[in-house]
């Protein structure tokens, strides 16, 4: 099977957030399973040294606002999958990679360019899995090709849900711009009087998945729907929810490179060491009995941030450390940085994001703060099991179907979780944790649990391969 994956962002390409992680460990995890897959993302700026690849077509032409546009297209093997990256100046080298007036044409541009290159490169793919609204737009192309091209007949699409909140919203009169002047195409991105491209991709792909089961059936019902959950109602037999993997050759503490020290679920010895190199990151006294709670976020609402504010208080009264990695909403970083000038000698701070520091978290860390409002899968809980540090989160999305929460007469169980968005529900999570860390015999089980969880990305890319060919059945 043939399998062309389409992203806006992927590891180590480019990313933001967890579609950026996915996308980059999904087509080497498929390879590993036996599928012929590659993947498609653009080449931005932000992507440095050898990840760029080398020079693969010169002159790749893709019919575009009624001319011809010449792209360059670069190849490299960076993510353990053969990836190629569309270089168009004028679209991609920008100081970020979203947040643009005309992000809608941005990757309408990167869905028309990249299905010339797929025709360019060899036989029509099985399979052209698409990932959130900036590929809504290559969904209706492929549904509306299939009509008068050959080529383009075969081949089944599948549209993955990683975060219904962004839509790609625009007005429709650019439509036409776009390449998307017939009936059939206004109707399938026609939402709420604009255009979104995330709806069209709901409407006309061949099959929908949301990135984990529980996420799959939340976004179903109105509170969660975001003016969707009809879309997905009446399309529900051809939607699935998939849990995604963690890269376990990146996260891995018996081998992460980022760490001064390894250990595995048999032999947890280097964590405490990891903890000690954390503290003193932050200039923090090092006391290793004393807790770590830990959180790598964006700052937003989103993430249930303000429950973080709302027990903070608390949490420091008990003598824990806190550690927080993150940027985003202005008032959340102020907090963090009063919180860190209150108590210097418990809190460290770092504002934006540093892959080789969230690793070290993840590793010194013992517990693993996630409050989230909606998740629609999150990895950092993944992360954190892997890691030996128990995560506290809130059951909603993929939290829900990751963590199971302890159960000390069973011993079952790898974390903690709590269904109430409220700061008291998540403070009795937090002090039922502090209980059983301060019980050496019951954290060491809760750790064990969770280390031993199979969350890797060949599990998760079976499922995707069974929901593969159920798309072609």
């Amino acid at each position: 099977m043939r399998v062309a994956v389409l992203s806006a962002e992927a590891v180590p390409y480019s990313k933001t957030g967890g579609l950026g992680d996915v996308a980059g460990a999904l087509p080497k995890a498929l390879r590993q399973v036996g599928i012929d897959a590659f993947l498609i993302t653009p080449l931005y700026l932000q992507t440095k040294g050898a990840d760029v690849g080398h020079p693969a077509i010169d002159d790749l032409d893709i019919e575009w606002r009624g001319g011809v546009y010449r792209a360059k297209v670069f190849y490299s093997e960076a993510n353990g999958s053969p990836t190629f990256l569309i270089a168009a100046p004028e679209y991609f080298h920008r100081s970020a990679i979203y947040g643009f007036w005309e992000d809608y044409e941005r990757f309408a541009f990167f869905n028309q360019a990249s299905l010339a290159l797929i025709k360019r490169v060899g036989a029509p793919p099985d399979i052209i899995h698409l990932n959130d609204w900036h590929c809504g737009f290559a969904a209706v192309k492929i549904a509306h090709l299939r009509f008068w091209d050959s080529y383009w007949r075969n081949p089944r699409t599948v549209f993955s849900i990683h975060n219904l909140a962004y839509q790609g919203i625009f007005d429709a009169e650019e439509l036409w711009k776009l390449g998307f002047g017939s009936e059939f195409e206004r109707n399938a991105f026609m939402f709420n009087g604009a255009a979104s491209a995330l709806k069209a991709g709901l409407a006309v792909s061949d099959m929908l998945s949301a990135v984990s089961r529980t996420y799959a059936k939340e976004i179903q019902q109105p509170e969660n729907g975001y003016d969707l959950d009809w879309l997905l109602r009446q399309r529900s037999n051809k939607f699935f929810g998939i849990t995604n993997g963690i890269d376990y050759d990146v996260w891995n503490p018996a081998t992460d490179s980022q760490l001064p020290a390894h250990f595995n679920a048999s032999d947890i010895h280097g964590k405490r060491m990891c903890k000690r190199a954390l503290l003193d990151k932050f200039f923090l006294p090092i006391d290793l009995e004393r807790p770590i709670f830990a959180s790598i976020t964006r700052l937003t609402a989103q993430k249930g941030f303000e429950l973080i504010q709302q027990v903070a208080a608390e949490l420091l009264a008990t003598g824990a450390y806190f550690i927080a990695l993150g940027s985003g909403d202005k008032s959340y970083e102020d907090f963090l940085q009063k919180l860190r000038d209150y108590a210097p000698r418990q809190v460290g701070i770092f504002k934006g994001y540093n892959e080789d520091l969230a690793h070290l978290i993840e590793a010194g860390a013992d517990m693993f703060l996630m409050p989230s409002k909606f998740e629609p899968c999150g990895l950092n809980q993944m992360y954190s099991l892997r890691y030996g540090t128990v995560p506290i989160v809130r059951a909603v999305g993929g939290l829900e179907d990751t963590v199971q929460n302890f159960d000390v007469v069973r011993g079952k169980g790898n974390g903690y979780k709590f269904r109430e968005l409220s700061s008291d529900k998540f403070l009795e999570k937090i002090y039922e944790a502090l209980f059983a860390y301060y019980e050496p015999e019951t954290w060491r089980k809760i750790q064990w649990n969770g280390m031993t969880e199979d969350n890797s990305w060949e599990n998760a890319a079976r499922n995707y391969v069974a929901l593969y060919q159920m798309t072609k059945s």
